[in-house]
């Protein structure tokens, strides 16, 4: 009976550890945490740009991973580029901005 209360428990042990290292971050994967922080930083981006009077008319694309966002799209003048990377680094949790918008 001791024996197999030992067993179950060191399976439980297991199960614990590999349930963590799922969630842990890797180079190329996001823990869920960094995940969610990506999600509230892009929807709070996109909710500026989309407030902005001179950036609504356009249709940026906006991408956030581990706090680097990347914004693509077109616009009509480098003037709208420079505004649409001056909002996006406001935000608190971006940590870098990756331009790709071109100026049509």
């Amino acid at each position: 009976m001791k024996m197999r209360r030992g067993v179950i428990d060191y399976l439980v042990l297991i199960v614990l550890v590999a349930a963590m290292a799922a969630c842990a971050s890797t180079s190329k994967q996001s823990s869920t945490g960094e995940y969610m922080d990506d999600t509230v930083v892009t929807t709070k981006v996109k909710s500026l740009l989309a407030a902005d009077d001179f950036l609504k008319s356009f249709q940026i694309g906006v991408e956030t991973y581990k706090g680097v966002v990347q914004l693509s799209g077109f616009v009509n003048s480098q003037k709208a580029v420079d505004k649409a990377v001056e909002i996006t680094r406001t935000v608190k949790g971006v940590e870098s901005v990756k331009n790709a918008l071109i100026v049509k």
